[in-house]
């Protein structure tokens, strides 16, 4: 609905109203107002009901944890489970040997890849192309769909080998797996390997040719860093604006708040209140010289030029991900030995620990405190979606001004497309965007 009633100044006021957001995981709505050309005020609106997982976790014993925590994503459980395994070594004073390090990277390989792969060509690729989901895209785009669905099947193949199955898997545990992968059964996904990295190498071509609209807002980048590696699980937090702290810091300098109008919290830098950005293009602005050789090339063919701050070309990051995560795939599998125990070995004792690793939308956050019992007393998982809530609100802020002259589906449309840029795991699940749009 449309209505023109001038302000004092003679100056329209418009409020856009989003009711669902389409193709993100999760439920939200967008609210916004303007004022003399000015974007008053912007939410996010996440309604869907809290999910109390942290309050869940305390008095499991932690073997638990990681079993539980990967119910929490549908798409990334492994991050969640790593992340808590993770924490609770650093807990518990547990080194895994090498081969387990390399098996941990080879399963957050097949997270990235079957979620980058479905985010691409299912969610985001139909609003570069004019489409309403990928299901009318596939009319016109058959050849793209079908590489989709087999980018993705292999990236679950390979989850669910060693993880014990695709969805929510269940071989992991502190100290390691409960059972780990024999070398013939590695070997045998080398030739479906070697498709993805090819078809990744495509996937790259494919989306650097589309068109991306001229957005590039002064971000803070934060991700996980490693000194050799391209991040995944493991080291420090660092940032674009000079951050460079061990996860044990990371409370001090990111802060949690609670805010009226979402069910989520919202993150923010603790010094300056300000947003930040976590996520593909926050990994590869900061990490860009660590990606595999081939990854390497097909970032520095596509003509951006890195570091790279329009969110619209986030599409190209994962696809330059995926080429990374199969080209490390492969080479994990080339020198795999099969370990002599799949877990370490450890004492329970009290103590508490937190870490970070990367999730394939970013930056996420776990810290638990255990009894000499191994019971949980308290567990703290901070999402890289709720870190990135403030920066996409920020966006809209300074997106909006641009697009108020269009008509209103495309301002839906311009806005759903901006915020799927992110990857938004709202609760991890799936609907977008009803707008409604009242000009006074």
């Amino acid at each position: 609905m449309t209505q023109r009633n001038p302000d004092a100044a003679g100056l329209p006021q418009r409020t856009v109203k989003v009711d669902y957001l389409s193709r993100v995981e999760g439920e939200g709505g967008l609210y916004a107002r303007v004022e003399n050309g000015e974007v008053r005020e912007v939410k996010l609106d996440i309604f869907e009901p809290p999910r109390f997982f942290e309050a869940f976790l305390r008095g499991r014993h932690f073997q638990e944890v990681p079993d539980i925590t990967a119910r929490i994503c549908g798409i990334c459980p492994v991050a969640y489970q790593m992340s808590s395994v993770h924490a609770l070594e650093a807990a518990l004073g547990v080194s895994p040997g090498p081969e387990i390090r390399q098996l941990r990277r080879l399963l957050y390989c097949a997270e990235w890849i079957e979620s980058h792969a479905l985010h691409i060509y299912l969610l985001q690729a139909p609003d570069f192309l004019g489409y309403d989901s990928a299901i009318a895209m596939a009319a016109d785009h058959p050849h793209e769909v079908e590489r989709a669905l087999r980018l993705k099947k292999i990236g679950n193949d390979l989850l669910a080998l060693l993880g014990g199955r695709a969805t929510h898997p269940v071989s992991v545990c502190v100290g390691g797996f409960y059972k780990v992968p024999r070398r013939k059964e590695l070997e045998a996904l080398r030739g479906d390997l070697e498709w993805g990295l090819e078809a990744s190498l495509e996937t790259v071509r494919f989306v650097s040719g589309l068109a991306f609209p001229d957005f590039a807002p002064n971000y803070e980048f934060v991700s996980v860093s490693h000194p050799d590696e391209y991040p995944m699980n493991e080291r420090k937090i660092v940032s674009s604006a000079g951050v460079d702290i061990e996860p044990t810091e990371f409370e001090k300098v990111f802060l949690e708040e609670h805010v009226e109008h979402s069910t989520a919290l919202h993150s923010k830098r603790a010094d300056t209140g300000t947003s930040y950005f976590v996520g593909p293009l926050a990994r590869i602005n900061l990490n860009f010289e660590k990606l595999f050789p081939r990854a390497k090339e097909a970032a520095r063919a596509t003509g951006i030029c890195w570091p790279c701050k329009n969110p619209f070309q986030g599409i190209v990051v994962r696809a330059v991900e995926m080429v990374h995560a199969y080209e490390e795939a492969l080479a994990i599998i080339a020198s795999y030995r099969e370990p002599a125990r799949s877990r370490a070995e450890f004492k329970v004792h009290a103590g508490e620990g937190c870490a970070a690793t990367e999730a394939p939308r970013g930056v996420l956050y776990h810290r638990y405190r255990i009894n000499d019992q191994g019971l949980v007393e308290f567990a703290k998982i901070v999402p890289p979606t709720a870190q990135n809530y403030r920066r996409m609100e920020d966006d809209l802020r300074l997106f909006l001004p641009g697009i108020l002259e269009r008509a209103e589906p495309e301002i839906a449309r311009a806005c759903e497309n901006l915020i799927r840029n992110y990857d938004p795991c709202i609760s991890c699940s799936t609907h977008f965007l009803k707008l409604k749009l009242d000009s006074d």
